[in-house]
């Protein structure tokens, strides 16, 4: 198997069916050394019956649908977790980076890197239609990650990452960190490993319909990151 792609999906009932629409036609050019692993996060939505109709269609899909809701750093640590890739793939269910750019991130692997993350921050990067009070929560948030895990690195929270398989695999599993900061755990834990890290730009369509909810979320991301701190 070559490439393992891995998406976390949470009440996604209304949007998956078009976002997927967009993407499967680059998916199906990699068959036949491809899966597709879409992870049910405790949806109540009927997400879970919609992904079981999916890999009906496609056999290059397969289903995973957890039991209750856990958090996106959850689902996707299942979801990596039975990937059989030499390369792993997540992103996002609404694909805000486009599959297209795929390529960019394997290039980076090409040319040795261990982890390739999409970038909306480096130059060359394209972000399209971002609200610009996400703009400053993602800089404000960055900030905070670079000063206390990852300095150097811009842009953690973009929901489009390529990992040499293994290494998903052995990251993820030890993974404590359920919610949306799970990033800069996988990223933190890769860099003590030693491993080369490489930020790539990327083109990023803004999502009306985004999971992360700016006040909320940033609290609990906030509480996982001093967690993790304290942990370490």
């Amino acid at each position: 198997m070559n490439l393992s792609v891995v998406i976390p999906c949470f009440d996604e009932f209304e949007r998956l069916p078009n976002a997927l629409a967009g993407a499967l036609p680059s998916l199906r050019e990699r068959l036949p050394g491809l899966e597709l692993i879409l992870v049910d996060d405790g949806s109540d939505d009927g997400t879970a019956g919609l992904l079981h109709e999916l890999a009906r269609r496609e056999p290059f899909i397969k289903p995973l649908i957890l039991p209750r809701n856990q958090g996106k750093g959850r689902a996707l640590a299942e979801g990596v977790a039975l990937s059989l890739g030499a390369r792993v793939l997540i992103a996002d269910a609404d694909f805000s980076a486009p599959i297209g750019e795929l390529s960019r991130l394997e290039a980076a692997l090409d040319r040795g890197a261990d982890v390739a993350i999409g970038s909306r921050a480096k130059r060359g990067a394209r972000e399209i239609d971002q609200p610009l009070h996400r703009v400053v929560m993602g800089k404000s948030f960055n900030l905070l990650v670079q000063s206390l895990f990852l300095p150097g690195i811009w842009d953690t929270q973009c929901g489009f990452k390529l990992f040499r398989g293994e290494l998903a695999r052995s990251l993820f599993a030890g993974l404590v960190t359920d919610g949306f900061a799970f990033d800069v755990e996988i990223l933190w834990r890769a860099r003590n490993r030693g491993c080369r890290i490489e930020e790539v730009p990327v083109r990023w369509l803004n999502s009306d319909s985004s999971r992360v909810l700016p006040l909320r979320h940033s609290s609990q991301m906030l509480r996982d990151l001093l967690r993790l701190r304290v942990r370490t």
